[in-house]
């Protein structure tokens, strides 16, 4: 083994380093800054819109692992009312196929993407907790109306689009 250029080698990582150090980050800064996720994902919860629901039961038997469970009654019209509704995230597989059964398209999935828990009893919800709120939104996986409100999808800090 020769010693011919000694130090070459730590000479060339130490360039890498500093060349690195004085570039403009390309990473985001997570918690303070957010991207927007693409517009047809599928989020970690379901979104359900009550007032176009006609209580069917639809979402409940398409579910391959019956996360949803679902309890009707007739109302005094004789028509179907949801009594119940149970979602259980921490056994949805987040597979879309109870949103693509619903009939009424009434049931999104979530645009958000921070549902972390550190307690599983913490991912069961009832009918009010999906409830389509102004901080619960519908993406637009299965709903070409919802994907053209959101907005485009960016990777960047800088706020690049990503082209499609």
């Amino acid at each position: 083994m020769k010693l011919k250029n000694y130090g070459e080698g730590i000479a060339k990582g130490m360039a890498v380093t500093m060349k690195n150090a004085i570039r403009t980050p390309i990473t985001t800064q997570y918690p303070e800054k957010k991207l927007h996720i693409s517009r047809r994902t599928r989020g970690n919860q379901l979104v359900w819109d009550k007032d176009k629901c006609i209580a069917c039961s639809m979402c409940a038997r398409a579910c391959p692992v019956q996360c949803i469970t679902m309890a009707t009654s007739r109302d005094e019209n004789k028509k179907l009312k949801v009594d119940k509704m149970d979602y259980d995230a921490g056994v949805c597989i987040f597979c879309g196929l109870c949103v693509e059964a619903c009939p009424q398209k009434c049931l999104y999935m979530d645009t958000d993407y921070e549902k972390a828990v550190y307690s599983r009893k913490k991912l069961n919800f009832t009918k009010e907790d999906i409830l389509m709120t102004e901080k619960s939104k519908p993406s637009g996986y299965y709903s070409p109306e919802n994907e053209a409100k959101l907005p485009k999808q960016t990777l960047l800090v800088d706020g690049k689009l990503w082209d499609k």
